[in-house]
């Protein structure tokens, strides 16, 4: 399967799901974004980014408990977990897994 995005075109697994991290841009994102029923704000965005430069560096996606203390020093505070779960209604891993251009990941802690 393949969806289109800013005039590219990349693969996506059966569960929607980026075959390879690497063709992730910011429309694909919002591509992705739309086929979960997101509209994609600055917290989004927030995350999103996170997310991506953590799989830069260590090559793997963040566990949610990371991007969860990420939020929690950007201000959010006890609040963190929450505010994710807000952003992302179906799961870290439904939606900002898939929206970040992680591959699906296996089995792990949500948070």
């Amino acid at each position: 399967m393949e969806i289109s995005a800013g005039g590219t075109r990349v693969l996506i697994d059966e569960e929607g799901y980026l075959i390879d991290p690497a063709d992730w841009s910011e429309p694909v994102a919002e591509v992705l974004a739309r086929s979960e029923g997101l509209a994609l704000g600055d917290e989004h965005w927030q995350v999103i980014r996170f997310m991506r430069g953590f799989f830069d560096e260590h090559q793997v996606a963040p566990d949610a408990r990371f991007t969860i203390r990420h939020l929690a020093d950007q201000g959010l505070g006890a609040k963190a977990r929450a505010r994710l779960f807000e952003l992302f209604p179906y799961g870290y891993v439904k939606q900002a897994c898939k929206v970040a251009g992680m591959r699906r990941p296996r089995g792990w802690s949500t948070g």
